[in-house]
């Protein structure tokens, strides 16, 4: 089953190979450095196959958001529950330097986490966010996330790496009253 998501400015899709190169580059580059990056084109190669192999073996994942002006991806954004993960995620990064500050991962963020509440089921979610990535804080705090300071943490903090302190980022729970979510 494929599956896509439209909002005003997106097209979110799952992971394709067309889209190798761009999160090649991202994951390379300094921009990757709040989620254990830069990783060389080898451990790129493993983080995207690990991205692909989740909507294979969960039904679900992280969206890849293609922007409907330029045509290219510049972000991903999703539901994101690996082995090992003590809670549901809604994760994102945004790929493309010029896509940074212009609403896009909001609007992204938003609308997957619509889908994961409506069509996943899913009642409630975090975001795992390094406590240095000052930007990914401001998204979670415009999505209407708190600190969950009771959330249960990684075992051994290995997966956001020994020396990344980090803040688990409650997201309200799902709209119940039957309104659409706004994208703005």
């Amino acid at each position: 089953m494929t599956v896509t998501i439209e909002t005003p400015r997106l097209l979110l899709r799952q992971p394709e190979m067309g889209d190798w190169e761009a999160i090649a580059a991202f994951l390379g580059s300094d921009r990757a450095r709040m989620i254990g990056g830069p990783y060389t084109r080898r451990n790129a190669w493993r983080g995207f196959g690990h991205m692909v192999g989740h909507w294979t073996l969960r039904g679900f994942g992280i969206f890849v958001g293609v922007d409907k002006a330029s045509s290219q991806p510049v972000l991903s954004a999703g539901p994101w529950y690996p082995e090992g993960w003590p809670e549901h995620e809604i994760a994102w990064s945004v790929w493309a330097e010029e896509a940074e500050g212009t609403g896009l991962a909001h609007e992204a963020a938003l609308a997957t986490r619509d889908w994961a509440f409506t069509e996943l089921g899913w009642t409630t979610a975090v975001s795992y966010i390094d406590e240095a990535n000052t930007r990914s804080a401001a998204l979670a705090r415009r999505l209407g996330c708190e600190i969950d300071p009771n959330a249960r943490r990684f075992e051994d903090d290995e997966e956001m790496g020994e020396d990344a302190p980090y803040h688990i980022w409650r997201h309200p729970a799902p709209d119940t009253d039957g309104t659409p979510e706004a994208y703005a």
